[in-house]
């Protein structure tokens, strides 16, 4: 039984990280494989999708994928758009319940990720639904990060903070 799931596991993860829509569906519906099922590296679809393929994120999410579901460093879905800087990826994930305020092992929230890689859509994006308050193991919030990485940065982050 477990190398049937482990099977499962791994053809959706392979078919999700090709950005196979059709595929994905399949085995979602058709081979009724559970969309949080695990690969042989202990991987769901949705953490190992790719992620410029929100529609691929979509059916997994609308299937009943976990958008909270965090590796062993403590990195969800949510962590790996921002830091990718898929902005369509990561709406899907907020509309599905990702929870923006949930730091990796590293303290980081994925604003400050988003920052790190100087994805100003995505910051613009979360910075109004951040915790800017929170520390990173470094002891910096999401405004100091900015001020250190870039000044035009942490204009964005003054700019689109007072519109909360």
């Amino acid at each position: 039984m477990l190398l049937h799931e482990t099977s499962a596991g791994d053809l959706l993860t392979r078919a999700a990280a090709q950005g196979d829509l059709a595929e994905v569906k399949r085995l979602l519906c058709q081979e009724r494989i559970h969309p949080d099922c695990l690969n042989h590296f202990g991987k769901t679809a949705l953490q190992v999708m790719m992620f410029g393929s929100t529609p691929v994120a979509s059916e997994l999410l609308k299937q009943g994928a976990c958008p909270n579901i965090q590796d062993s460093y403590g990195i969800s879905p949510a962590h790996d758009a921002a830091r990718m800087g898929f902005l369509d990826t990561l709406q899907v994930l907020v509309q599905y319940g990702a929870d923006l305020n949930t730091p990796d092992a590293s303290g980081s929230l994925p604003i400050h990720l988003a920052l790190r890689e100087g994805h100003i859509p995505v910051i613009a994006y979360l910075v109004s639904r951040s915790n800017l308050q929170h520390r990173d193991r470094e002891g910096r919030t999401p405004p100091q990060l900015a001020s250190m990485l870039d000044p035009n940065l942490a204009a964005i982050l003054e700019q689109h903070g007072q519109k909360r």
